[in-house]
């Protein structure tokens, strides 16, 4: 995790918990913990640098809207930044 931003890590939890978003879903999740609007120029350019970096893949639903899972590596890389933040914060 320590190559994403704070918003790409944030984008990455919403697509873990969630089955398959759309771009459009992933933005109304983030933005309610953002508590502001996400424009698309922020949005799919930090989806795509997940794709990228091969922790989220990217799919399509219909020929207008794309969806976004959580893979393996998103998966793992998730862990290991869970098992790091337990060193420092145990609630």
């Amino acid at each position: 995790m320590e190559d994403l931003t704070g918003f790409q890590r944030d984008l990455l939890y919403v697509i873990a918990g969630a089955d398959q978003p759309s771009g459009q879903t992933v933005k109304e999740e983030a933005e309610k913990y953002y508590d502001s609007e996400i424009n698309h120029g922020r949005l799919y350019p930090n989806l795509d640098t997940l794709v990228n970096k091969e922790l989220v893949e990217k799919g399509q639903l219909d020929r207008r809207t794309n969806y976004y899972a959580i893979t393996d590596a998103g998966e793992a890389r998730i862990h290991e930044r869970r098992e790091w933040e337990s060193q420092y914060v145990d609630f």
